[in-house]
């Protein structure tokens, strides 16, 4: 999928939703995506995967285990001692944490490399540590700060962090399902990204839009990843420099969205500072692109 088939997707389910007056027809959907084509399509990449893959990631491995501590570890830092007890502060580390890697990130990888197996590697390994991650973050917060225990089992009633665990295990146990059930699962699950791209343009509003959370977000999702990956991977090859770089940078994933709307955390101001911080990380990339061109 390419930035503007994305666009247009994300255009589609904002004129649906003016068409559509009703919310029944969305709220299906998003039962439809995150409990069921979402749970398919992250249990088929995960299960497909084997230990010497994960393994062989080395530096771009690394580095999503890096992106994800400073992102969450100063998303954390600042609502703590910034927003206390506002629940604003659970979803700026869920937005903070899950990053668009492949809806947006592939295309837009795209724009510096040929070959984008780094890019597709550093979105995979992300999406099995950030999914379990942030459902127990959205849990939590939206709980109002329940206890751990209880807000564990909460986010374990998300079946996409289900799937994630299960398949995980299957890798890290060493067994390999059949491609002919691998297969079906995953083109099956693949119907999520779309599906969950027009939900996402079917929440569009900007009527909770604030230039605070906006600047927050952008600051720990965006802003320090970017700086941070510039600064220390410059001496890294093209393909790994680039891929680490624009994966890192990318806004929150509209699946992050979906999560929070899941929990009912905040996820009316999440999705219009998504959606802005969206148009401005396609156009820097593309000023870039053509910088480096």
């Amino acid at each position: 999928m390419n930035i503007a088939e994305m666009l247009a997707l994300i255009a589609v389910g904002y004129v649906l939703k003016r068409l559509v007056k009703s919310e029944k027809p969305f709220n299906y959907l998003r039962i439809l995506v995150n409990d069921f084509l979402l749970a398919l399509f992250i249990f088929g990449n995960v299960a497909s995967k084997d230990l010497n893959y994960l393994l062989s990631i080395k530096t771009v491995f690394l580095y999503v285990f890096l992106i994800i501590s400073i992102s969450l570890g100063f998303s954390y830092i600042y609502g703590r001692v910034v927003l206390k007890n506002d629940p604003w502060a659970g979803a700026l580390m869920v937005l903070s944490v899950y990053p668009n890697t492949a809806a947006l990130g592939f295309p837009i990888a795209s724009l510096f490399l040929d070959d984008i197996t780094p890019a597709i590697l550093y979105s995979t390994t992300n999406s099995m540590i950030v999914i379990p991650i942030v459902t127990f973050i959205a849990a939590h917060y939206s709980s109002g700060g329940a206890s751990v225990k209880d807000s564990f089992i909460k986010a374990l009633k998300f079946p996409p962090t289900v799937a994630n665990l299960v398949a995980l295990a299957l890798v890290i146990a060493g067994v390999h399902l059949p491609t002919q059930i691998l297969e079906p699962i995953r083109t099956v699950g693949w119907l999520s990204i779309p599906l969950l791209i027009i939900y996402f343009g079917s929440r569009i509003t900007l009527k909770s839009f604030d230039w605070r959370k906006l600047a927050e977000v952008g600051a720990f999702r965006i802003a320090i990843p970017f700086t941070f990956v510039f600064l220390t991977l410059r001496w890294a090859a093209p393909g790994v420099f680039y891929s680490v770089l624009v994966e890192a940078s990318m806004p929150p994933a509209i699946a992050a969205n979906a999560i929070l709307a899941q929990y009912c955390l905040k996820a009316e101001e999440a999705i219009s500072v998504t959606f802005v911080l969206t148009l401005l990380v396609i156009g820097l990339f593309m000023v870039l692109s053509a910088l480096m061109g």
